[in-house]
């Protein structure tokens, strides 16, 4: 075409020449895009050239929209907040990875580090790997497809240069295309490598060859470490827990080869004998808790099957054991250290159970709470353990792959920071039962009874690693959740479940001028409990920016408010709790400022945010007024200590609830907006703001915490609704101790269970529900989650904004 362009025909009409010029120019054009699209078949080359689509081009975004937050009163959308969807091509968004799995605090990455100072914004990543999936590609190949420099492995995001070569996204080494990987499985055709499932998934899971395995994959095998001193069994925890592994021991994930065991301690520590064989469970006492041993080499972890009716024999004889004892002592250190020797051939997973402070042998503790400083203003202290006992022991049962599990079911101050560590550096889980007590507080039991269920039964992964890559030029600088660093990008997870979350912040090493895209990628590799090595891969892809407007345009909110609050854990523990608080106010005062320097004709006295970043305050507030950051406020040790461990390890989605609550009027629900779920409707009421003003004495109101449900009742209520909803007939007659919701045939309680149903789904821990009179003395905790009000202690959402705007002005 150029040589015609620059040498037309000659025999053509005078007058067509410039037609023909136009002409030809449109082929020429056609002709480079269709040269492009050769050397990278498929969608997902787009990368280099149409990944990143800059805001700057086109009309403003609404996450862009300035808005003025003094004047705004209704800040809180009606609607949940989702996460907001990276700016990319069509095809590319539609490849990315569920937001529910991964998430970045920005969804565009400044191209610079100077310009994420500019910024001001935390960057870091939330990360949910192992969660439940209805959907999930599972792939068998003997190939795993991974860069043979960075060893990312295939994803939707790299490049193929031609059938038989692709280009890493993360390094960007040109890697050959083995020949299995020709062969697509899923269309049964041979020479499209960009259409095979690993290309296709942003989310895949590999079964692994023998050159994932360091030794053969280990069976599942589950100790139980049960306290039986008096405190104990006055709580009375060992009747629900005993039933419940009674309702649920075929249900415990396995295979043929699971193994099970149980020891109960006291001021000694009891083995329990279960070999097959045997008429009755055998009890072996270790009363030398300064030099613990195993009693029998074996027949202490026995085969599930093998010894079924041994176990139920113990389980049904455990609760009423040791009703008579005179142990008050607890030696639970002495009784992991003998749980550790026990676990230490195969790894697996050790369930705890204490009710008090370890009174005796290694790891003994004091009490280290002054109940007169719980309100206090200034100093809290203790927040860190008191001694590394329990820390040392979690990192060498992480080393033989064992993973210990806290329950901590107390009636006083038990030192969680202490005890917490046991868990944390093994990738265990903690619970927490405060004021337990199984006949005086029904709705601890019952939660614990809830929470043991999906505890017991809920998918498990064992001996595993987890690593985090990033395009060159980014870095990982601090992770956080339960698990032992090994090295600077392998987290080691002794167990994973699917209700753990993590998070890692990142910096930016290199400048990414020469990319428009970068990626993300997690591997999570494990053995099943049936006893498949596995890798779980998730992708995530992001644009680069260069502009500061393009970087708030892509603020999440909700991602940087966990991350800041994973942060402000790590500062309370390491600092102090009101350098804590303080940072996470300056986080606000320095992001809308630097914001405020790039709009132009800003009123002096306007406080104002982007769209994007409008909710940041107000988020900020409320963790500032959360257990574990709150001051001023009466709040005891180990709540506090719980709150933050739960910080750290909970997921996005459940994290946020306990933040930032979510308040629904429920007098009134109607089917219209109604979704359905399984042939079930769920009304979706409004969200409210969490202030008394909403409150209205007519109403009914609920109040979901994450973890907790409040019904609060107006003194006013509709006594049709009190009786169809709470089967009492006014509201005088509704109980003070209400913990549940009648099954009434009535089409108001139908859509309320529906609801209540619908919130508490996929919940890891069970919510327990209280109904609150208006007046009554349990509405107190129910406003101290008011949090948009003034207390005694804290500033209200008005007062917090003048706050921020007088620091900025400053």
């Amino acid at each position: 075409p150029i040589m015609y362009i620059t040498h037309p025909p000659t025999h053509l009409p005078s007058g067509n020449h410039q037609f023909y010029i136009v002409f030809m120019l449109v082929t020429l054009f056609f002709c480079l895009f269709c040269l492009l699209f050769q050397q990278y078949p498929g969608m997902n080359q787009l990368s280099s050239s149409l990944g990143g689509l800059s805001l700057q081009s086109s009309p403003q975004p609404e996450s862009l929209r300035p808005v003025d937050l003094t004047q705004e009163r209704n800040i809180l959308p009606t609607t949940p907040v989702w996460a907001p969807v990276p700016n990319l091509n069509v095809d590319l968004k539609k490849l990315n990875c569920s937001p529910d799995s991964f998430r970045c605090t920005l969804t565009n990455i400044p191209q610079t580090q100077a310009l994420l100072n500019k910024a001001k914004l935390p960057l870091g990543l939330l990360l949910h790997p192992f969660r439940d999936l209805t959907q999930l590609p599972v792939i068998t190949s003997n190939t795993i497809v991974r860069c043979r420099s960075c060893r990312t492995y295939i994803n939707p995001f790299v490049s193929f240069i031609d059938q038989r070569r692709w280009k890493c996204n993360l390094c960007y080494r040109v890697n050959d295309v083995p020949e299995e990987f020709m062969y697509n499985p899923l269309t049964r055709s041979y020479g499209e490598p960009h259409k095979r499932p690993e290309v296709q998934n942003s989310t895949v899971e590999f079964i692994a060859s023998s050159d994932y395995m360091l030794r053969p994959p280990q069976p599942a095998v589950y100790l139980f470490v049960l306290d039986v001193s008096h405190n104990a069994v006055e709580a009375g925890y060992l009747t629900i827990l005993c039933q419940s592994l009674l309702e649920n021991l075929d249900k415990l994930p396995g295979d043929s080869r699971t193994r099970i065991g149980f020891m109960t301690f006291d001021s000694t520590i009891h083995f329990y004998n279960l070999q097959e064989g045997l008429s009755q469970p055998q009890m072996l006492i270790v009363s030398d808790i300064d030099d613990v041993f195993l009693p029998t080499p074996d027949s202490l972890l026995v085969n599930l099957y093998e010894s079924k009716e041994l176990i139920k024999d113990l389980l049904n004889a455990l609760p009423s054991m040791f009703t008579n004892t005179r142990e008050t002592h607890s030696a639970l250190g002495p009784a992991l250290q003998a749980a550790f020797k026990l676990m230490s051939p195969t790894g697996g997973r050790v369930s705890v159970f204490q009710t008090q402070l370890p009174s005796l042998g290694a790891g003994l503790l004091q009490s280290r709470e002054d109940p007169n400083q719980r309100s206090s203003t200034k100093v809290v202290q203790h927040l860190g353990p008191a001694t590394d006992f329990y820390k040392k022991l979690a990192l060498d049962c992480s080393g033989q792959q064992t993973a210990v599990d806290l329950f901590l079911l107390s009636s006083q101050y038990s030192d969680l920071a202490s005890l917490a560590c046991v868990s944390k550096y093994s990738a265990g889980c903690i619970y927490y039962y405060p004021s337990f007590h199984y006949t005086h507080n029904p709705s601890q039991a019952e939660k614990l009874q809830k929470d043991l269920k999906r505890y017991l039964t809920r998918k498990i992964g064992f001996e595993a690693v987890m690593r985090i890559r990033c395009t060159k030029g980014l870095s990982m600088h601090t992770f956080h959740g339960n698990f032992f660093v090994r090295s600077t990008d392998l987290l080691s997870l002794a167990n994973i479940n699917p209700d753990a979350g993590f998070a890692v912040q990142l910096s930016i090493e290199e400048n990414l001028t020469d990319t428009s895209l970068v990626c993300f990628q997690t591997a999570l590799l494990y053995t099943s409990s049936k006893g498949e090595r596995r890798i779980r891969v998730h992708t995530l892809c992001l644009p680069v920016v260069s502009s500061l407007a393009d970087v708030y345009a892509g603020v999440d909110v909700q991602a940087a408010i966990c991350l800041l609050a994973n942060m402000a854990v790590d500062r309370s523990i390491s600092s102090s709790l009101s350098d804590a608080r303080d940072a996470l106010v300056n986080a606000v005062v320095d992001s809308l400022s630097a914001y405020g320097s790039t709009v132009s004709n800003l009123q002096h006295s306007a406080l104002v945010a982007p769209s994007s970043l409008k909710l940041f305050p107000l988020y900020v507030l409320a963790l500032l007024k959360q257990k574990a950051f709150r001051t001023g406020t009466s709040t005891r040790l180990d709540d506090r200590v719980y709150a933050m461990c739960q910080i750290k390890c909970q997921p996005l989605v459940h994290l946020m609830k306990m933040i930032h609550p979510n308040l629904y009027r429920i007098d009134r629900l109607t089917d219209e907006g109604a979704i359905h779920v399984n042939d079930r409707v769920v009304p979706q009421p409004p969200l409210q703001k969490l202030s008394a003003e909403k409150l209205t004495r007519e109403g009914a109101f609920l109040m979901d915490c994450g973890s907790v449900f409040y019904i609060w009742i107006g003194k006013s209520c509709d006594n049709n609704f009190i009786e169809d909803v709470l089967g009492y007939p006014n509201f005088a007659s509704i109980p003070q101790k209400m913990t549940y919701l009648p099954e009434l045939d009535t089409l108001s309680s139908e859509r309320a269970r529906s609801f209540i149903t619908w919130l508490r789904d996929n919940r890891p821990l069970s919510p327990v529900l209280h109904v609150v009179k208006d007046e009554s003395p349990a509405k107190t905790e129910f406003f101290q989650h008011l949090i948009e009000d003034r207390t005694e202690a804290a500033f209200s959402y008005y007062e917090f904004l003048l706050h921020i705007q007088q620091q900025i002005c400053k």
